[in-house]
């Protein structure tokens, strides 16, 4: 019974996390998450579509993880990497989005963004049915170098923030305090859903994050 549970989790936080990246990128100039603005920079720069780009910058940590011999990747670390993708191309191509009207509009729009990214990924991750393809990059890359996972994330969101201001993605103020704002949501939402399942299923107790 627990199993469907977890699945439960694991599919809506996907949908949420993914309808709020779809709604940040529908107002990108204000800024968005670092990754996203590689995936839109690498859009911009050679086609394809952003969800693409997604997926394949998922497959290329996903490779990177198991060449280092990290333990992150599970089934949910593959569905992650692949549905997250082609989500965000669903609810962009058929704009099932907020309308872009003007800035006093589109703050809220991306605060609300925000805020569906930090309860979808704490959600689908109170699932425990693996990592996404960036945490679990960023984690193996922590159990390697001995570094903080709070310092890895930095370096790494850092450096591809790097790239994609190279390659001229959409770079804004949003983008420097984002992780300011979605992280203590995701812990908050993960902790909640994490015991919302304890408290469903107790005999479970040690599971970990």
């Amino acid at each position: 019974m627990k199993i469907y549970w977890q699945i439960s989790y694991f599919v809506f936080g996907l949908l949420i996390f993914s309808y709020g990246i779809s709604m940040s990128i529908k107002v990108q100039y204000l800024g968005i998450h670092p990754w996203d603005v590689l995936n839109i920079a690498m859009f911009q720069k050679f086609g394809l579509t952003i969800g693409t780009w997604n997926i394949i910058v998922g497959a290329m940590l996903v490779s990177g993880t198991l060449i280092l011999k990290g333990k992150y990747v599970q089934i949910g670390t593959i569905l992650n990497g692949v549905l997250v993708g082609v989500l965000v191309d669903f609810f962009l191509f058929y704009d099932l989005l907020p309308p872009k009207t003007g800035l006093i509009t589109d703050i809220p729009i991306l605060l609300s963004a925000i805020l569906l990214m930090g309860i979808g990924g704490g959600l689908y991750s109170a699932a425990h049915l693996g990592t996404g393809p960036r945490d679990g990059f960023m984690l193996t890359i922590s159990d390697l170098t001995g570094l903080s996972i709070s310092r890895v994330r930095i370096i790494c969101e850092c450096t591809v923030l790097l790239i994609g201001l190279f390659l001229s993605g959409p770079v804004f103020v949003f983008t420097f305090i984002y992780t300011f704002i979605q992280s203590p949501i995701f812990q908050k939402s993960f902790l909640f859903f994490t015991n919302r399942l304890h408290t469903r299923f107790p005999q479970h107790s040690n599971i970990s994050m």
